[in-house]
């Protein structure tokens, strides 16, 4: 289990609500807030959220991607008064399985662009106007944040840093745009770019171009929003990286989060992989 520091000192019986995506990262955040003291109300997404998220929390309220009307009156019947929004949603499913009700179809009337940070400001928004506060997703949680340096065994090579180097300046450029968060280049060559795939599937297309020793950069968008969707790396990211024949894992430092560390560490000594969080401008 990540170590992880409290972030807040809850009054008793005080609730904090949490939509929950996929990963893991709603269940670590869960069971922080219940040691900090917290009663959990859970608002789960239907193919997206861990279902073992109900052993965790209070209280779990299920809705398909788009209730957000629903979302709001389970918040209110619970009396939460601050929320998180943790974990990601496929972004395939929202051509596929979104069943927006009245209050989201209005919520996106108003918006004139439906970029990513765009709607989830425009949620938090909505939600601040019924008394809900919208928390940044590592309240409570700092020690899963990346620090600045070389975390695994190995350190990148030379031109495994021009890589990096390179990988830093396009990851701003399609973060900028709001594409996504993660590029694989090879020898100053972009082979895949994040997309609505997803980093996973970006890793696999890139180390399968690249023919192994590819260098994978995920970094935090120019202008995104603390509360939602940080960068998250963790063991699936590096099993991942190993099946690929990605060489290096570049994550920008302060402003990402690291889960499963331990294991993904491990994982990565064992195939060679050097993983750095990088602190820059």
């Amino acid at each position: 289990m990540e170590r992880v520091t409290a972030g807040s000192h809850p009054t008793p019986g005080e609730w904090i609500g949490l939509i929950a995506g996929n990963g893991r990262f709603p269940l670590l955040f869960a069971e922080n807030a219940r040691r900090l003291g917290y009663r959990i109300s859970a608002v789960a997404l239907n193919g997206e959220t861990d279902a073992a998220l109900e052993q965790i929390v209070d209280r779990i309220h299920w809705i398909s991607l788009g209730q957000f009307g629903k979302l709001i009156k389970a918040f209110k019947q619970d009396g939460v008064r601050q929320a998180v929004m943790v974990g990601g949603v496929k972004k395939t499913h929202l051509f596929s399985k979104v069943r927006p009700d009245l209050r989201a179809l209005s919520l996106m009337r108003r918006l004139d662009v439906r970029k990513d940070d765009m709607i989830l400001r425009a949620i938090a928004a909505e939600l601040e106007d019924e008394g809900i506060q919208i928390r940044e997703s590592t309240f409570g949680l700092t020690g899963l944040l990346i620090e600045e340096g070389t975390l695994s065994r190995r350190a990148p090579t030379k031109s495994e840093w021009r890589d990096i180097d390179f990988g830093w300046e396009m990851a701003h450029t399609i973060g900028k745009l709001d594409i996504g968060q993660c590029v694989v280049v090879k020898d100053h060559v972009v082979v895949a770019v994040e997309a609505v795939e997803g980093t996973d599937q970006a890793i696999r297309r890139g180390g399968a171009l690249a023919q192994g020793g590819a260098v994978v950069v995920k970094r935090f968008k120019p202008q995104q929003d603390r509360r939602f969707d940080l960068p998250t790396v963790g063991a699936r990211t590096i099993q991942v990286m190993m099946e690929s024949g990605a060489s290096v894992l570049a994550i920008e430092a302060g402003k990402a989060l690291f889960l499963d560390r331990s294991e993904a560490i491990a994982a990565a000594d064992h195939a060679g992989i050097a993983v750095v969080g990088i602190a820059r401008p």
